[in-house]
Order: structure tokens, then C-alpha cells, then sequence
């Protein structure tokens, strides 16, 4: 099992205090701060609400509205308990840090919190995403868990959002498999969201790892959902849609997905369902090329690895 960060020095508390703001100061503010002046003085400056002079006034105004969440920061002994339990964190430069988020830019997340038995890094390497609706169908359903269990069995890991519908599937079909899953939350991954997904979560914990760019304990949000859609993108080397409607957040994290030149996929489906209407959308726009199966999907993906 991966180690937990149990020393916890000044630049780390620092890091980890600054996940707690990091909603409201935005990391696109945070990281030219954190370049120039690492994370210690960093904090040191929101706390204060001292700031370099040729900060941009926008930039200046979502700092000052993390100083409100300074109250939610945990002491040094409170972190050291939340180490201590297994959660772990990792940042970009990190052994454990996935590169491919790096592709966001300004966007990436300054720290991810961890949970589960795989290492981050290694599990995300050969790693593909599987998303789609939540309200499912049972075609839906066996072939996200279907493409799942397939590129498991050949050692890909696979990464979804521990929703309901495609991502469960996608979750359960990677398991079958005795394979590797990553879950990434809109929550602390000390919470199980949605909670009838709780017996999963656990699983995924065991046989996987759960990330989240959000702090322990923090509950979810519908701006949580959308951020942590530009994570599901980024984390593997494609993405698969396997049963999306026109619209709702799959299809925004398939966008997210295109903007960083990801590859896309996407199941299609009855030309009757509305439920497969996101597919179809971007099948026929060109922007999914078609696959249903697994061995499509790595087919896909190989020469995408070949180029990293």
C-alpha cells in the first residue's frame, strides 16, 4: 500500500492547508504564487491578505475570498490524524503525481487527496476513462461494464466518477475483472458520494485508489462535479462514451477531453434512444471515433502511448 504522508512539515501543511482554499482563489491564481514563492509564503500572504504588487486585480480578488476559508483549515495535529487514517496527497512533481494532468495548464489542480491501495501515478499511466449517463440504460450498462472488464483484463486501468449508472458500471466491470480503478470525486475521499454507492467506493478503495482535488470532508457541489470533469479528461490517455444523452456532464467532460487533445471514443447506440444522443452527436461530428468493444478502445489508445 502506498504511504500516507506522515511527516508533515511546513511546505506540506502549507500545500495541504491550501487545498481548502483553492475553490475560491482558483489554481490558475495559485500556481504563478506558488512558482514564484512556494507554498509557505504562499499561505503566508493569503492569511495576511499581503499580496505581490503586480498581481492582476482579478487574480487579487479570488485570493481574498479564500481568506473566508481560512476558518476551515485544519491544525497541524487535525492533518496529521487525516494522514495518519490512510489519505494521502500528492502534488505536480510528486513520484505519485499523474504527469498527464499537467496538461491542463493553468487549470491543474495544485494537489490531489488519495485514498486506496494503487499508487496514482502508476495506476494512471495506462489508464482509460469510461463516463456516461447516469440514468442508464440497460443496454448502456452491459457495454460500459462490458468495454470495462475487457481493457481491465489487458491491464488497463479504468477511471470514472463513482456515479450512478456508466460510471458504477464502468467501476463494477473494471472489479470483475480483478482489475485496477480510479475514482475521482466531487467530495473529501473520506466521503462515499452518492451514498448508495457506498459498499462500491469501498471496493474501489481496496483494489484502486480514489482522488479528489477537494479536501477531506468536504461535501459535494454542482460546480464540484463540473471541476472535477477537466480531471476525469486529463487523468488517462482517452476517454469512452458509453451511453450519453445531448446533454448533462458527460458531454461536458468529453469537451474537456477534446480541448487537451485527448482522444475520444463513443458507443453507439439504437437510433431511436435519446439516450444515446450525445454518441451519436459526436460520432457524426467527427469529434468520437466509434468503438464497441474493448479491444477497439486500446487499439485506440496504443499509438496515443507510443507518442507520450
Amino acid at each position: 500500500m502506498p504511504s500516507s504522508n506522515l511527516q508533515v512539515d511546513a511546505e506540506r501543511f502549507a500545500l495541504a492547508a491550501l487545498t481548502w482554499l483553492a475553490e475560491a482563489a482558483e489554481p490558475r491564481h495559485l500556481h504563478p504564487l506558488i512558482q514564484a514563492h512556494g507554498t509557505v509564503k504562499t499561505l503566508a500572504m493569503i492569511s495576511i491578505g499581503q499580496f505581490p504588487d503586480d498581481l492582476p486585480p482579478h487574480a487579487r480578488a479570488a485570493l481574498e475570498r479564500s481568506r473566508q476559508h481560512l476558518r476551515d483549515v485544519p491544525d497541524l495535529d487535525e492533518l496529521a490524524a487525516i494522514f495518519r487514517s490512510g489519505i494521502r496527497l500528492a502534488s505536480p512533481g510528486d513520484e505519485d503525481w499523474p504527469s498527464r494532468l499537467d496538461d491542463l495548464g493553468e487549470d491543474t489542480p495544485i494537489a490531489l487527496w488519495a485514498r486506496g491501495t494503487a499508487r496514482l501515478g502508476e495506476a494512471a499511466g495506462r489508464s482509460v476513462s469510461i463516463i456516461g449517463s447516469r440514468a442508464a440504460s440497460a443496454y448502456g450498462t452491459r457495454v460500459a461494464t462490458d468495454i470495462a472488464s475487457a481493457v481491465a483484463r489487458r491491464g488497463w486501468t479504468v477511471v470514472s466518477g463513482a456515479a450512478y449508472g456508466i460510471d458504477g458500471a464502468a467501476h463494477r466491470g473494471a472489479l470483475a475483472a480483478d482489475g485496477t480503478t480510479i475514482a475521482v470525486l466531487a467530495c473529501g475521499v473520506d466521503r462515499a458520494y452518492p451514498a448508495g454507492h457506498a459498499d462500491l467506493i469501498t471496493a474501489i478503495a481496496r483494489a484502486g485508489v480514489l482522488v479528489s482535488e477537494q479536501p477531506p470532508g468536504r461535501p459535494v457541489s454542482r460546480i464540484r462535479f463540473l471541476d472535477r470533469n477537466r480531471i476525469i479528461a486529463a487523468l488517462s490517455a482517452g476517454t469512452v462514451v458509453a451511453e450519453a444523452g445531448l446533454m448533462g456532464g458527460s458531454m461536458h467532460t468529453a469537451r474537456d477531453a477534446a480541448e487537451i487533445g485527448r482522444p475520444l471514443m463513443a458507443v453507439p447506440g439504437p437510433v431511436t434512444s435519446a439516450a444515446s444522443g450525445g454518441c451519436h452527436l459526436l460520432i457524426r461530428q467527427g469529434d468520437a471515433v466509434l468503438v464497441t468493444c474493448g479491444a477497439e478502445v486500446i487499439g485506440r489508445l496504443i499509438g496515443t502511448l507510443e507518442q507520450d
